[in-house]
């Protein structure tokens, strides 16, 4: 039997959105924030722009969907690969819904996959759908989330990376 083991992810969190008098009242600061890790390019941030934010950066809210549908595409390519479907190519639009109390509080509510996905000429469908069905039992993300997740996926013949 097999030992679990730990480990740690620690990137770093800096916020940017100080305009000279800190938090001292709800409009006196912005909500922009970078995500940074040594060795690799920071990613500028804000907030949801319901709630404040710049819509032309990416917010948690896009991270987390992003990182459940990035997480799903390497289990579906590493699996597929493990069962002989040649993957050309994998495109996902993924949907989170969330909901906004009136309390201000909110969360989401369900998420859906919507990868495109070219295969082979040939390739069994049912077999790449299957696989779809087992990738929650491995996916990090996916294991982590407390909202349902749903996969519609669709498939084109492919002779080369589109």
């Amino acid at each position: 039997m097999s030992m679990s083991s730990e480990h740690d992810f620690e990137p770093r969190i800096r916020w940017s959105g100080n305009l000279g008098s800190g938090t001292s009242h709800y409009k006196a600061y912005r909500r922009d924030w970078s995500l940074e890790s040594p060795g690799k390019p920071a990613i500028s941030c804000s907030n949801d722009p319901l709630l404040g934010g710049d819509s032309a950066l990416y917010n948690p809210e896009d991270m987390l969907i992003a990182a459940l549908s990035s997480c799903h595409m390497l289990w579906f390519l590493h699996l597929a690969s493990n069962a002989g479907l040649i993957v050309h190519s994998y495109v996902d639009t993924p949907l989170g819904t969330g909901e906004s109390l009136p309390d201000g509080t909110g969360r989401f509510i369900r998420a859906q996959l919507r990868p495109e996905i070219g295969l082979a000429p040939g390739t069994d469908v049912s077999c790449a759908d299957e696989i779809h069905g087992r990738i929650h039992a491995h996916c990090f993300i996916a294991r982590s989330v407390n909202f349902p997740v749903t996969i519609k996926a669709r498939y084109f013949e492919s002779t080369v990376a589109d």
